[in-house]
């Protein structure tokens, strides 16, 4: 059985995520150029098939605010092989690090490159292979996601040069909800507008596919009523119903919906009404406040990373706010889409804040009781490192509560040689 390996690139507002993973199916065995396979994989001819994936080496170059980066990897049982902090700062000479570093080691060089897109616009809405006619869709779709998609045409245009003979391809987080019902796609605007594009899409699609696809391989654990609260830097809420996304807290653009590190979400339009007014701002001044200088840093005045403002609530009201604002921000959704789902069965944390902050999680579920909603201290606090799927629901709860590890890149590694038709 023949086996070809994948390079993982999954650009974030703060970080660049990485994976090298080794794909292993006996429909390889037909084919001796990767490219061949990648194509046949990716016709529509093919069906669905089943595959071998093992990870090889993960990891990520997370941006600080001093200039550098902290560098990590781990090897495939998640042990550390690396971390060290590097004079890199921005998403591209990150991407040639890890191209040399992986250069530098005895891994398998990759067959094929696979890229996280934000937004795909209103013409990409399926994952495909990169050409020059995607590239330029791409280019056009920047203004749906500027905070992404820019830094990941950066990345793909230094990893065509790399590796020029290899297939490259992108995955869209707006996939997994574009079977979204009309009630939750449209948006409260003439006809004509949304006729441009404007609606809700939708993002971290391919974070909540990677929960769903977790909870489908466990025993009894894919509930018909599920939400996923991906909380991180960008973070947004999900409604699933039998696998399905029909509601999300994003909209147009990620920077839509609770209230995130940098981002606003959800804001009344007459703010930015009255700034453009009083205050002049103009398209580039707003932008920068929407994205930049909002959220948790807007309100504490101190950082948008959530470890910061725990380091501080005590001597800083601000950043006591800023907490209790995001927390309350975020219970309001989970609500909002047990309303869309009638009810609720599982609420899934995940992402870098809903997987590790359990005084969060607890603050959140704290203000949900109303949906019968109960959490075990202990079980929130400890848990389990080498599981990815964690119960930290009370017995007396009504519904289930689980920190479920997102692994995007994973997906994204699926996605690259078996596209859903």
């Amino acid at each position: 059985m023949k086996a070809y390996a994948i390079l993982v690139f999954n650009s974030g507002s703060s970080s660049l995520k990485f994976g090298l993973y080794r794909v292993q199916s006996s429909l390889f065995d037909d084919f001796s150029e990767p490219e061949l396979v990648t194509e046949t994989l990716l016709g529509e001819s093919v069906e669905k098939e089943t595959f071998k994936l093992n990870t090889l080496l993960e990891g990520e170059v997370a941006f600080l605010a001093d200039g550098c980066s902290q560098f990590n990897v781990k090897d495939a049982t998640k042990k550390t092989e690396l971390t060290e902090k590097i004079p890199i700062a921005n998403h591209a000479a990150a991407a040639l690090h890890i191209i040399r570093y992986f250069a530098s080691f005895s891994t398998p060089k990759p067959s094929v490159v696979a890229h996280r897109i934000v937004h795909g616009g209103p013409n990409l809405r399926q994952h495909c292979l990169l050409n020059d006619k995607v590239i330029r869709q791409l280019k056009a779709s920047i203004a749906f996601a500027p905070l992404h998609n820019q830094i990941a045409l950066d990345i793909i245009q230094l990893t065509r040069k790399t590796f020029p003979q290899l297939p490259q391809v992108s995955c869209f987080d707006t996939v997994f909800h574009n079977g979204m019902p009309e009630v939750a796609r449209v948006l409260p605007i003439a006809k004509e507008l949304q006729s441009l594009g404007i609606q809700r899409y939708g993002f971290h699609g391919l974070s909540c596919e990677s929960i769903v696809a977790q909870l489908e391989n466990l025993p009894n654990l894919l509930p018909e009523k599920l939400i996923i609260a991906h909380l991180g830097n960008g973070s947004s809420v999900t409604a699933v119903k039998n696998g399905r996304s029909i509601d999300t807290s994003m909209g147009l653009t990620p920077s839509g919906g609770v209230m995130m590190g940098t981002r606003s979400g959800d804001i009344d339009p007459g703010v930015l009404i009255f700034l453009m007014r009083e205050k002049n701002y103009d398209v580039a001044a707003i932008e920068a406040l929407i994205n930049h200088q909002s959220g948790l840093l807007g309100v504490s005045g101190l950082s948008g990373d959530m470890r910061v403002l725990h380091k501080s609530v005590q001597s800083n009201a601000d950043a006591k706010l800023a907490i209790e604002l995001f927390c309350d921000s975020i219970a309001k959704q989970i609500a909002a889409m047990a309303c869309a789902l009638n009810g609720v069965d599982a609420l899934v944390f995940t992402g870098g804040i809903g997987e590790n902050d359990a005084l969060i999680r607890a603050e959140i579920c704290t203000k949900l009781t109303l949906l019968g909603l109960n959490i075990n201290t202990e079980k929130n606090q400890q848990l389990t490192n080498e599981n990815n799927v964690n119960s930290i629901s009370d017995a007396t709860s009504h519904c289930s509560v689980l920190v479920v590890t997102s692994n995007e890149n994973a997906q994204i590694a699926r996605h690259a040689f078996n596209l859903l038709q």
